[in-house]
């Protein structure tokens, strides 16, 4: 049923079309086409404007021109005000709790991942917290209860330094350290709640989720239990990342990487004091050492073992300029040759798996022996094959030591210097700092050093103090995640990702973290509810424990903990069911929980119990690692499935210039500047929907430019948007559609024809909602209004809106059509623009005063606006005007009367039902046309005027499927009309200049 409008003769191709033919001339059966344009007239051509000559001036109240009160443009004050009278007058502040009060059918949940209590908002918040409320506010509309509650982000380290700042904890204890962190807080929230509410979010925002709210931290605690109960929640003494300036553990989502960070790496030789047992016949080989290389020379007095790879190949080789054996990789000789700057003459070559039961000696401890031992970490990309291993200062040293049973301990404190444990030499010395200088000094002393040089490589930094951590082994609680690693990538399987290239850093990031170390050394935090032994040091923690720590969590929040008794938090019956001892013997644990538990445990807090599953969790990129993960994690472990049915992962707000924003390159974009403009008179106040503009308008699946251009933009696209709306408002003063609006079947064609353009708008622009591209709405939205309605539709209906009587018929029509255009465009943006739609429907006709737009549901475009024949007919006159405006480019069509000669067949009779008349000005395809007159024939006249314009072209009609097609040829010819321009209407039907056309001579009588 596709109707395809092929090549005209002025070479435009028009889109495809679908019809079915009926034995009376027009065709009956629903319409279903996509949008073709035709081309369109200037600002002028064809249409009543006022005139301004004595003639023309007289008829001036007889014309109706448009007339409302809306303002085309708003700014500075006015701007801010009118959107602030807006939220207040259309009850932006209760809309969330009316929609939740409702009835549906169906809900949609988007779980508002918690941002950070530590600052200001800034526009990061604003991009992420504005995408969300444009869906959240599309699912409202369009009739589902939405369910959104706000949340925040309360403890952790950040939080806690700065609180304290310049204090420090020194002297303080937990509670008041606690207590300053949470005012802290609580400050923070204030300030971001009120942004927040200022951008137009909808939320019961007395209703938010807070984490460090006994509530909230009960239900984590429940997540806890669950967790351990099943055992992917245990103690361990391992290797974790330490931060020596928070002098607190860190999970592998609390890091970011230094790409600049510069080390000094050594190569050092371990000297072979036991030859492995498969080489020892071989000769010449006494005195060898294996040279191994590390970027962390302090961890060398920690090392166990040497480490090789058993099936790579390894070579003795012998260095010319001093006859040095240094056992190394094969393939790394040529490459080490070149470092040191001297030939190495190979001696013997073995496999890997030949040097099993080699022993090395110690370069720093002289009594130390260490074994060489086969490992599948090691790599030949870089250093010498031989990998130096310190169990307690590397993961996969310490995955060897745990194989092999190696010793486990740690010269490292946790201010980041040597203990006792490393000798005098070394002690308090910082590892990072001194102490790699001290221990490169005492491997140069014993003559192990063979070289040092700079390394720049990427380096893990605490993400908060922007200062290098270490790893070293303390007693922690972690989470297996190896053991959930597959059925969290199975649950994944079954979340749709935008983008879905995303889903690879998901997946990688699972695949990197064996396990979560989610223990914090610190105060601001919820508490592991863990008991000690005093004697022992084993841990008591259970279901009994747990489940009356939640209790009184629930009751008076975490920091009873420390407020209360002991006896309080362990009592009789608690005890006598985890068949522990006295109370006395136990005391409470010091560690709190990371803060991506906190969070991650938000789906158990904050959703519907019924079905725990939110339709979207929509964060930025960094939570790939972060929040997605963690809340992933803990459901899987919990309820074997994931949290969320979709992930929408956007990039972050940078400059124009695409760099991140610093106060230090000074070009930070402040959203409260942004809206309410700043201090000097330069920086506009651009309002809130300008800034939900810049966020609509964005691709936010990659980094968002924000900048005064962009703003500049968004403010000017607004503007054009409200020139329009001021249009059809103008045009709908004193129209009722209530009473007074058409029925689709009477209408003139092209309106009806608008109706079904607007009907595919509104489907184009419900899926891209859908899809969470509110650019695409914005992009059709703009293409809707420039191509189908000012270059088009507005152009056409100008003089029958303007000069036909008020009351017509054919007014009405249009009216009717302008009402359904005002309404349909003003939904549609609606979830973008907020304020300007509430604005925009406070001047609307056709409803109830203490009505508002967001309360009346989506846009109501239907079916039924189809009629038969309407598409064929509109495309085949568009296809004709086209080729009539190409032979008079940039001239006025008014002033032209145009022939269109059809042979008898399906388009001449589609083009009859424009036009009943051979010769006519007022039908419905001179209108389309927009010319003087339009003559309609089957044969080219004889006695066309010399200086007629002829043009060709073809129109193909494909009916059923294709059983029907007819390829309709056509011819027009374009001559100067004779008739004068009407002083009223100002179109060229008039018999002299002075006087009116006849259809205005008629309306004038009767309003007389």
């Amino acid at each position: 049923m596709l109707l395809l409008c092929r090549v005209s003769a002025a070479g435009r191709t028009l889109r495809r079309w679908g019809s079915q033919r009926d034995g009376g001339g027009l065709l009956h059966r629903a319409l279903s086409f996509s949008s073709g344009r035709c081309q369109g007239a200037g600002p002028g051509e064809g249409g009543a404007q006022p005139a301004e000559d004595s003639a023309q001036a007289r008829y001036r109240d007889t014309v109706l021109l448009p007339r409302t009160d809306f303002p085309m443009k708003l700014t500075g004050q006015k701007l801010l005000d009118r959107e602030l009278q807006i939220q207040q007058e259309c009850g932006f502040a209760d809309l969330y709790s009316w929609q939740r009060a409702r009835k549906a059918k169906k809900e949609f949940c988007l779980h508002d991942g918690p941002p950070y209590a530590n600052g200001d908002p800034h526009v990061g918040h604003a991009l992420n917290k504005i995408l969300k409320d444009i869906r959240n506010r599309f699912e409202m509309l369009r009739g589902r209860q939405v369910h959104y509650i706000p949340g925040w982000d309360c403890h952790g380290l950040p939080i806690e330094l700065k609180a304290l700042g310049e204090l420090g904890t020194s002297g303080l204890s937990p509670l008041q350290i606690r207590q300053k962190a949470r005012e802290f807080a609580v400050g923070a929230i204030a300030r971001q709640k009120a942004a927040f509410q200022r951008w137009g979010v909808m939320a019961d925002w007395d209703k938010c989720y807070y984490t460090f709210d006994g509530a909230y931290e009960a239900a984590q605690l429940k997540v806890f239990q669950e967790m351990h109960s099943k055992g992917f929640i245990y103690q361990d003494y391992k290797p974790v990342f330490w931060s020596p300036s928070s002098r607190t553990a860190l999970a592998e989502a609390e890091l970011e990487y230094n790409p600049e960070h510069v080390s000094r790496a050594i190569y050092a030789t371990f000297p072979l004091v036991t030859l492995p047992p498969d080489i020892a016949s071989e000769e010449g080989l006494e005195g060898v050492s294996v040279l191994v290389w590390t970027t962390q020379p302090w961890t060398i007095p920690a090392n166990q073992a040497v480490c090789y790879m058993p099936n790579a190949k390894y070579s003795v080789v012998k260095r010319e300029d001093n006859s040095q054996l240094l056992l190394v990789a094969a393939e790394r000789t040529a490459s080490l040759s070149a470092l040191l700057g001297t030939e190495l003459q190979i001696v013997a070559t073995f496999t890997g798996s030949q040097l099993q039961g080699g022993v090395c000696k110690h370069p720093t401890i002289p009594e130390k022996q260490v074994p060489l031992l086969p490992a599948n970490h090691v790599t030949m990309a870089k250093g010498t094959g031989l990998v130096h291993t310190a169990p307690a200062h590397g993961m996969d040293d310490y995955s060897v030591a745990s194989h092999f049973k190696l010793s486990v301990e740690c010269m490292v404190d946790e201010d980041g210097k040597f203990t006792e444990m490393a000798g005098p030499d070394l002690q308090d010395l910082a590892v990072m700092t001194e102490g790699t200088d001290k221990v490169i000094s005492m491997l140069k002393a014993c003559g192990a050093l063979i070289k040092e040089e700079q390394c720049v490589h990427s380096y893990p930094y605490d993400w908060r103090t922007k200062q290098p951590v270490v790893i070293r082994p303390s007693k922690q609680w972690f989470i297996n995640t190896e053991s959930l690693k597959d059925k969290a990538k199975d649950a994944l399987q079954k979340v749709r990702v935008l983008p879905e290239s995303a889903r690879g850093g998901l997946l990688a990031m699972l695949d990197k973290r064996t396990y979560w170390c989610i223990s914090r050394q610190r105060s601001w935090g919820v508490p592991i509810p863990v008991f000690y032994h005093k004697e022992t040091g084993d841990a008591l923690i259970n279901k009994y424990t747990m489940s009356h720590i939640a209790k009184l969590f629930k009751e008076k929040g975490s920091d009873c903990w420390w407020e209360l008794p002991i006896e309080t938090l362990l009592p009789p019956e608690v005890l006598k069911k985890s068949k522990a001892g006295p109370v006395s013997e136990y005391l409470r644990g010091e560690d709190v929980l990371d803060i991506w538990f906190d969070s991650g445990a938000s789906w158990a807090a904050v959703l519907e119990e019924s079905d725990p599953r939110a339709d979207a969790y929509v964060e930025g990129k960094d939570q790939i690692g972060g929040w997605f993960q963690s809340s992933l994690l803990t459901s899987v472990a919990v309820r074997k499935k994931a949290p969320y049915k979709s992930l929408v992962v956007h990039g972050f707000a940078v400059s124009e210039k695409g760099e991140k924003m610093s106060k230090s390159l000074g070009n930070v974009v402040d959203p409260d500047v942004v809206i309410n403009g700043g201090k000097d008179s330069g920086t506009p106040a651009y309002g809130a929907d300008v800034l939900r503009w810049w966020v609509a308008e964005s691709n936010v699946f990659s980094e968002v430019q924000i900048g005064p251009n962009a703003l500049n933009s968004a403010r000017d696209s607004i503007n054009k948007l409200r020139n329009t709306l001021k249009f059809l408002l103008g045009n709908l003063q004193g129209f009722d559609p209530r009473v007074q609006a058409v029925d689709a079947k009477e209408m003139y064609y092209i309106d009806q024809y608008m109706l079904h353009l607007l009907h595919e708008y509104s489907m184009k622009a419900t899926d891209a909602y859908g899809e969470f591209d509110a650019g695409r709405v914005i992009r059709l939205l703009q293409a809707f209004i420039t191509r189908d309605l000012s270059s088009f539709y507005f152009s056409v209906i100008k003089d029958r809106l303007y000069c036909e009587p008020e009351d017509s018929l054919g007014r009405r029509s249009c009216q009717t059509v302008l009402e359904e255009l005002l309404d349909g465009v003003t939904r549609s943006i609606a979830p973008i623009l907020p304020h300007l739609a509430e604005e925009v429907y406070l001047h609307a006709p056709g409803h109830e005063r203490d009505e508002t737009l967001f309360k009346s549901g989506w846009i109501k475009s239907v079916s039924v606006w189809r009629r038969p024949g309407l598409e064929e007919a509109m495309e085949g006159a568009c296809a004709i005007r086209d080729s009539f405006l190409s032979t008079i480019p940039g001239k006025n069509a008014a002033q032209y009367d145009v022939t269109v000669v059809i042979e008898p067949s399906l388009l001449f009779e589609l083009m009859e039902s424009l036009q009943e008349e051979p010769s006519s000005t007022s039908s419905q395809l001179a209108e389309l046309m927009m010319a003087a007159r339009v003559n309609l024939t089957s044969e080219m006249p004889r006695d066309l005027p010399p200086d007629a314009l002829l043009s060709h072209g073809t129109f193909l009609i494909n009916l059923e499927g294709g059983v029907i097609r007819e390829d309709s040829a056509y011819s027009i010819a374009v001559a100067p009309t004779s008739a004068a321009r009407c002083p009223r209407c100002r179109r060229y039907t008039a018999q002299s200049a002075d006087c009116l056309c006849p259809r205005c001579q008629t309306i004038v009588s009767q309003a007389q």
